[in-house]
């Protein structure tokens, strides 16, 4: 087998001690997430000829955890072995949390803890996906910018008001690393080697991985409300942000053929060539989709969720949500989350109307 690394990448690499990782597995953690930063390690080693990573696996009691998915996967140690590792030897240099614990139970004060005293002996910290609730409930990430999912984003942002959430691809702070999850994790752990072991290694990793390309963390998550996947027009990409940017208080088309540098029947034209919509029912699907998200998510009563996503009156929500998704907004929060957050695109031959 011919492999495209370099085994001369490691040349500059000092041959110090493996950089030890405990990974923490709450019940219901994304299982890509953790293998991809298991391969990640594993693929380093392998193109170093040496243990450049080890790893250890860290349950609250121990035993198997198992994932969203439904597969177990057996623990190393339990968390109070981890805690005591941090006055020895094997110590971590990286602590990283996939998956999150109950808030009413004992296990998330224990998580807190701990994370809270990796970062007093200045052992770096990460998460995945909805671990990183977790180290904003240790308080790690207060006053500081992280990555959420965009599925998680609003009801994190009503939650934790000191944090800067983001919806990039991952988040680096103070040696606090924060990803969305899902194929997020792999970009984010090529970036740990890159900050390890030098861009070359990381570089060769990647390859090793067959990794068409690796993004960088500033990047977004999504365009929401794609019909297919695929390039878009920039001036289409620029004025999605833009209406992202905007959702309290709704952009006319003269706002938005303005910041085109467009006519208003070119941008209308462009967003049902890219989109199949026009530009005003496009706008009134993300805010929709934006209220969807807070009612799942947030105890924030209806009138305050459709002011905050640009509708005049409750009223007014009220009918273009139902129109939407065929149900009234106090009506689906009755729904569990997962039944509701996964109906619903919305329906075609909606009006354009704001």
């Amino acid at each position: 087998m011919v492999h495209h690394w370099s085994q001369s990448a490691w040349a500059s690499v000092p041959a110090i001690e493996p950089i030890t990782v405990a990974l923490y597995l709450a019940p219901g953690f994304e299982l890509l997430a953790v293998s991809s930063a298991l391969d990640v390690f594993r693929l380093t080693n392998k193109a170093a000829g040496r243990e450049a990573f080890r790893w250890r696996i860290v349950s609250h009691l121990g035993g198997a955890v198992r994932a969203s998915c439904g597969i177990a996967v057996m623990a190393d140690a339990d968390l109070a072995q981890e805690r005591r590792h941090l006055i020895q030897p094997q110590r971590p240099v990286l602590a990283l949390v996939f998956g999150d614990e109950d808030d009413e139970r004992r296990e998330t004060k224990v998580l807190s803890a701990w994370l809270r005293e990796c970062r007093q002996r200045r052992i770096g910290t990460g998460a995945f996906g909805c671990g990183v609730a977790a180290l904003a409930k240790a308080g790690l990430l207060n006053d500081r910018k992280c990555s959420v999912h965009w599925e998680a984003l609003p009801g994190f942002k009503e939650r934790f008001m000191r944090v800067e959430a983001a919806p990039t691809v991952y988040e680096v702070d103070s040696n606090i690393w924060s990803c969305a999850g899902g194929t997020a994790a792999f970009d984010m752990m090529i970036e740990l080697v890159k900050h390890h072991c030098g861009e070359p290694v990381a570089v060769s990793v990647a390859e090793l991985a067959v990794a068409g390309r690796v993004r960088t963390g500033d990047e977004r998550q999504r365009l929401p409300l794609l019909r297919q996947h695929g390039r878009l027009n920039p001036t289409v990409v620029k004025l999605i942000e833009l209406m992202q940017r905007n959702l309290a208080a709704p952009l006319t088309m003269a706002d938005l053929a303005a910041a085109a540098g467009l006519s208003r029947r070119q941008v209308e034209r462009l967003f049902r060539n890219e989109l199949g919509r026009s530009p005003c029912r496009y706008f009134r699907e993300l805010r929709l989709e934006h209220a969807k998200l807070l009612l799942a998510q947030s105890a924030m009563p209806v009138l305050e969720i459709a002011v905050s996503c640009g509708f005049v009156s409750a009223s007014h929500f009220s009918r273009c949500f139902r129109e939407a998704h065929q149900i009234a907004p106090h009506e689906a929060r009755k729904l569990p989350v997962g039944r509701f957050l996964g109906a619903s695109t919305p329906r075609p031959g909606a009006r354009d109307t704001p």
